[in-house]
């Protein structure tokens, strides 16, 4: 491997260069993802990271119209997801709580509440109404994705 990196004229880093058996615990973070035991997911730092740009685009007094707002993070939503697509999928689900926990807290506060928007703001605002305002799911972007390529793939 170090013959054909300096043959293509690059240098391996020598505390950053290993050699790491993927099936076991621990795995290795590259380019974002943590990969380990046959499975990837966007690492530690990376959900560290949208959590706080979406965090930025939610403030519960943000004057904006919910509509805006939504198209706001859509955006980053979706850019986010188009890299981060190969991973499993249960943490596009946890993502997509937090974005709508984050909404329930800024329509709460807009309604003179203090909640964290938990409980009873999930019945006010369940996950449909939310879907019918425009939030893209990446738990549901995730499974249309999949059946894409099944169905390109068979």
């Amino acid at each position: 491997m170090r013959a054909w990196v300096a043959e293509a004229g690059l240098t391996l880093h020598p505390a950053k260069t290993r050699v790491v058996d993927t099936t076991q615990r621990g795995g290795f973070d590259f380019l974002g993802y943590h990969f380990e035991r046959g499975q990837r997911w966007p690492r530690t730092k990376s959900l560290r990271k949208l959590r706080d740009r979406l965090r930025a685009k939610t403030p519960r007094l943000d004057g904006r119209s919910l509509r805006a707002i939504v198209a706001d993070v859509n955006g980053t939503l979706r850019g986010w997801y188009n890299y981060f697509q190969h991973s499993k999928a249960n943490v596009f689900a946890t993502v997509d709580g937090y974005v709508r926990r984050r909404l329930r807290s800024l329509l709460e506060k807009r309604r003179g509440r203090t909640r964290q928007g938990l409980g009873a703001a999930h019945q006010r605002w369940p996950n449909e109404w939310f879907a019918r305002r425009g939030l893209l799911s990446l738990a549901a972007e995730h499974v249309w994705t999949r059946t894409i390529v099944a169905t390109r793939t068979h």
